[in-house]
């Protein structure tokens, strides 16, 4: 980071001149005004209902020391009063800071004259804050000196309570209007006193009245880089440069116009912001990790199935196997059991038989069998293979026909079935002893 100072008729293209020569890349601008430009008072609001905004506005007219209808203004509230009996109960205070309109359109004429985009216009002084660790639950007495004038800034708890300017060539002088910034502030006293700017190497032995130690303000270690860098003096002025260019973010009691600001997110819609991105982030994970989880219990599942893949299949094998020759013996059974036996049918038919009885045919089928032949008397066939144990409905297939001396005979006999297993029937039950008998 560099300062210079430009002092030209025409600043603006002065600036842009230095920018361009100094090989320097600026596309916007902060503008920080002198503190004696502004006006920056606190004023108490009536504990009403109703937009902060547009109570600052209807009480401004009582304030301003020039026409408050079109004077840009920035507010900010202030701590409630934390001493007993130090305002009225109820009240609400806030830090009002505006400028007249013509002073806001030089600002801005200068910044289009550099074709830089202005993105702030604050109080110079106001941007210091920006380069210390500020303690809390303290009151701080700033005193900034640039030049002829010296700032007053009245911190409490890390925040502005309040800002004055004030000749600052008799010490007794700065020393008396920091009392009445006290008063004004409602403070009754201050916890230290930090100076800054022209001359803060040897500040003033009268600060010491105030009753609290004088020192050089806690600077961050990103502010000691960049003050370590402005070797020429003035100083004063060029710190002030720095801090206007060192802030960031959202800047307190900015007067630039509403249709320049860039849209920036207060601390508010930052935390809605982070708590929807929160719960945005919690339900893609309410989605997304049973899934994943599922994937990898999935994929475990997969791994253990391919392990013993193989051995479903060696097993799968077997059982095949098994399957095929359980089916082969039952057909061996099935075959066996329903098989036709010829030779004990030919045996009892020639023992049934008369010797006069001749066969022709015999013809054998899971039904039963037909024989075809010729005998002295046919009709006496019929009751001898009647009595046979493997035939029963015994009958002629056909008329019986007389040859020379025989008769010519088709007889037709079914299969005895097999009788089936009569049930044992049982003994008699028992008789049921009755109460009090006496066995023997």
């Amino acid at each position: 980071m560099d300062t210079f100072i430009v002092e030209a008729e025409e600043p603006a293209a002065a600036l842009r001149a230095e920018l361009d020569a100094r090989q320097i890349p600026a596309r916007t601008v902060a503008l920080g005004l002198a503190r004696a430009m502004v006006t920056v008072k606190p004023i108490e609001l009536p504990a009403v209902g109703g937009e902060l905004g547009d109570m600052v506005k209807f009480e401004l007219d009582r304030h301003l020391p020039f026409p408050a209808d079109d004077a840009p203004f920035d507010f900010l509230p202030l701590p409630a009063e934390s001493e007993p009996g130090r305002g009225p109960a109820g009240e609400r205070r806030v830090l009002v800071a505006a400028a007249d309109r013509r002073v806001v359109d030089v600002a801005l004429r200068l910044a289009d004259g550099a074709k830089l985009r202005p993105v702030s216009i604050t109080v110079a002084a106001h941007e210091l804050l920006a380069l210390v660790d500020a303690p809390r639950a303290q009151r701080v007495v700033w005193v900034h000196r640039a030049g002829d004038a010296a700032d007053l800034l009245l911190v409490q708890d890390a925040t502005l309570a309040l800002s004055r300017s004030v000749p600052a060539g008799d010490a007794a002088q700065v020393v008396a209007e920091i009392r009445r910034s006290l008063a004004l502030a409602r403070w009754r006293g201050c916890d230290a006193v930090w100076v800054s700017g022209d001359g803060a190497a040897a500040p003033p032995a009268a600060l010491a009245e105030l009753g609290a130690p004088v020192g050089a303000p806690p600077w961050t270690a990103r502010a000691r880089r960049r003050l370590a860098v402005i070797e020429d003096e003035p100083r004063g002025a060029r710190e002030l440069a720095l801090a206007v260019a060192s802030g960031r973010g959202i800047r307190p009691l900015d007067l630039v116009p509403a249709a320049m600001k860039p849209r920036r997110l207060t601390r508010p819609q930052q935390l809605t912001a982070a708590a929807l991105a929160v719960t945005v982030l919690l339900a893609l994970a309410a989605l997304l990790v049973p899934g994943l989880r599922d994937g990898r219990r999935l994929a475990g599942l997969n791994a253990e199935i391919g392990r013993i893949e193989p051995e479903v299949r060696r097993v799968r094998a077997v059982l095949g196997a098994l399957e095929r020759k359980r089916q082969l013996l039952a057909t061996i059974d099935g075959l066996d059991a329903g098989a036709i036996r010829p030779l004990p049918v030919l045996r009892e038919l020639t023992e049934i038989l008369p010797n006069d009885a001749w066969l022709t045919t015999l013809a054998l089928d899971t039904k039963g069998v037909e024989l075809v032949g010729q005998a002295a008397a046919a009709s006496t066939l019929i009751p001898l293979l009647e009595n046979s144990p493997r035939l029963e409905r015994v009958e002629f297939a056909s008329p019986v026909t007389r040859g020379r001396d025989r008769e010519q005979f088709r007889i037709r006999a079914a299969w005895e079935a097999a009788p089936a297993p009569r049930a044992t029937p049982a003994g008699p039950p028992a008789p049921r002893a009755r109460p009090g008998a006496v066995r023997p």
